[in-house]
């Protein structure tokens, strides 16, 4: 099993920069690749930016160049840097875990980005 938990959302003003962490116990051995989704109201959960446990990173389209993921393999935390922060990148983030091919998924923190 593996427990995930994500922080550092919240409020910020469009061109602002908030850093998503998702912090992970358990058997965090089993962990292949870690991604952050988002899902806004009305919309499917979509994946924002994945990473490897080679450190491989991927993105969306809509957020390259503006967000990077990171990992603290000694913290067993993975981060989401978000910069130039638009309104529609507001949504509830979630931090997933692949293990093994089991999925497991964080409780989800809220970005609001006002215009």
């Amino acid at each position: 099993q593996v427990q995930l938990v994500e922080s550092g959302g919240g409020l910020v003003q469009a061109g602002g920069s908030l850093r998503l962490s998702c912090a992970a116990s358990g058997s965090t051995f089993s962990i292949n690749a870690i991604g952050w989704y988002r899902q806004a109201p009305g919309k499917q959960r979509e994946l924002v930016a994945g990473i490897s446990s080679g450190g491989t990173t991927n993105y969306a389209d809509s957020v390259k160049g503006r967000f990077t993921i990171s990992r603290d393999n000694a913290k067993n935390t993975v981060y989401l840097q978000m910069n130039s922060l638009k309104p529609e990148d507001t949504a509830v983030y979630y931090c997933n875990a692949d293990g093994d091919g089991v999925d497991y998924w964080g409780q989800g923190t809220q970005v609001t980005v006002s215009s």
